[in-house]
């Protein structure tokens, strides 16, 4: 009599383990998701500030944000509908300069609220934006980021799912308490770490 082997199936892939939990790799792919139409944002139109418990509130022009120094974030992005982008190459300018060139955070300073030029906007901790953790990006794999993923420049939060990356930003206000933005107040996690799965409010 024939003895088998069993069902073993497949052989499972080996999981890439740069993905958080639920997360796939999009590969090539970039999906489009937001929830405001694309604005038109020519540079001349377009303006920067950091405002809020500060010791100097900044506006920057387009020109102005240019001519800041840059830096550069290579690694994977996670949105929380379970795609990833792995490898990706980012330039910007850090929040930390950005920061620095508002006088520094005043005491008692514990959060950001962010502003898009839509009227967008999404709460963060301080420390999830400072010590070399988020960027204003202007570049994305060595193009100018297209309107569709935010640019002209977007905030670049890439430790935390990347709503929290707000398109088409337009300002950072520094707060003394946490006060939730828009995907916040609909259910979503205030912190959004993709490692912990932080998706919902309870997670």
């Amino acid at each position: 009599m024939a003895v088998t082997r069993g069902f073993t199936g497949r052989p499972r892939p080996e999981r890439d383990p740069r993905l958080p939990p639920g997360q796939y790799d999009a590969g090539d792919d970039w999906p489009v998701l937001h929830v405001e139409l694309v604005p038109d944002l020519p540079p001349e139109a377009w303006s920067f500030a950091v405002d809020g418990l500060v010791a100097t509130p900044r506006t920057w022009t387009w020109d102005e944000a240019q001519a800041l120094p840059r830096s550069t974030y290579s690694g994977a992005i996670h949105c929380v509908t379970t795609w990833s982008k792995l490898d990706m190459t980012w330039v910007g300018v850090s929040v930390d300069l950005l920061l620095e060139q508002a006088g520094g955070v005043r005491p008692g300073a514990t959060h950001v609220l962010v502003h898009s030029h839509t009227g967008y906007t999404t709460n963060l901790p301080l420390a999830d934006v400072t010590d070399g953790q988020a960027w204003l990006a202007f570049e994305v794999d060595g193009a100018p980021l297209e309107p569709i993923h935010g640019g002209p420049a977007r905030l670049l939060v890439p430790h935390l799912y990347f709503w929290k990356s707000a398109k088409w930003v337009s300002r950072i206000e520094v707060l003394d308490h946490d006060q939730r933005g828009y995907w916040e107040d609909g259910g979503y996690h205030d912190r959004g770490d993709p490692w912990r799965e932080q998706r919902y409010h309870g997670d």
